[in-house]
């Protein structure tokens, strides 16, 4: 753990250190706690499955297959809701295990290759939508793209709208702990940044700002917050800043957590959500830290 600004000290812990959970995906995503089963899923995109890991025990075994699923989270009544490269689709397991469509297409066009998502206390669905996942047969399949990469919202009602739009190639989303800011990583943009962008009581959102500018070497992915609104960032393209980026909310990056593979997308978990787990390239990561994450996010 690299210190950047004292405020970091304030959220990790002296003598916890970074654990490696398992070794063998080839491009790990988009875990998920489930605080109900101690259990954390994520995803092996290439290889097109779904895996979990037990906290009790540290077993490893085989969720699901299939769909080459991406992000995921839990909504506000507990079910998995997932982006899937492999349907181009927004799906939600339901308690008895179905897995439903709930977004495809926008306007009579198929989505692009829904990337990362997070639910509103609304009960309203958030996700982006780049072409990462048709631009190759690597992660799902190689397709033309429909519609523009846009990010979407599905209402309480179903419905599905664009909330922000104008974003090149939108990756990881989150939402401030209040739910009155939206980050949105552009990972199109060059250098690569994180946006931010205020949100109305009922779901308008305003036009996006920069956050945080990553510069040459910097590749932010995806995210969560903590209680205090701190942005805990998956990193790195190589040269010493793989891991996990961690910025104050006034977009100051404050510490630095070093893996030695690229962090894509992390969660916060364990029993008080004070345990950060982190989805590597071929590995998942864990590190106690002092703070706790936001619910939900």
């Amino acid at each position: 753990m690299e210190s950047l600004d004292p405020r970091f000290s304030s959220l990790v812990l002296f003598n916890a250190a970074v654990e490696q959970l398992y070794h063998g995906t080839r491009w790990g995503e988009g875990p998920v706690w489930f605080g109900d089963r101690n259990a954390l899923v994520w995803s092996d995109i290439p290889n097109d499955r779904m895996l979990q890991f037990f906290e009790p025990t540290g077993e490893v075994c085989e969720f699901r297959r299939g769909g080459f699923t991406n992000g995921s989270t839990r909504d506000r009544q507990g079910r998995l809701v997932s982006c899937q490269h492999g349907t181009r689709a927004v799906v939600r397991t339901e308690f008895d295990g179905t897995v439903r469509t709930i977004a495809d297409r926008w306007q009579g066009k198929r989505l692009n290759s829904p990337n990362d998502v997070v639910a509103k206390s609304d009960d309203s669905i958030w996700f982006t939508d780049p072409a990462f996942g048709i631009s190759a047969h690597y992660e799902g399949g190689l397709a033309e793209q429909e519609l523009p990469t846009n990010v979407y919202r599905i209402d309480a009602d179903g419905r599905l709208g664009v909330a922000v739009e104008g974003i090149n190639q939108p990756n990881g989303i989150c939402f401030s702990p209040d739910e009155r800011l939206l980050y949105i990583v552009e990972s199109g943009a060059a250098p690569k940044r994180i946006l931010v962008a205020e949100v109305d009581p009922d779901g308008q959102v305003g036009p996006p700002g920069t956050f945080v500018e990553a510069g040459p070497q910097g590749n932010p992915d995806g995210f969560r917050v903590d209680i205090h609104g701190n942005i805990w960032a998956g990193w790195g393209t190589g040269d010493g800043l793989d891991g996990v980026r961690v910025f104050a909310p006034d977009g100051t990056a404050i510490g630095h957590i070093h893996l030695p593979e690229r962090c894509a997308n992390l969660c916060f978990g364990g029993r008080d959500r004070t345990r950060l787990f982190m989805a590597a390239s071929q590995s998942l990561y864990a590190l106690y830290v002092r703070v706790q994450g936001a619910p939900y996010f």
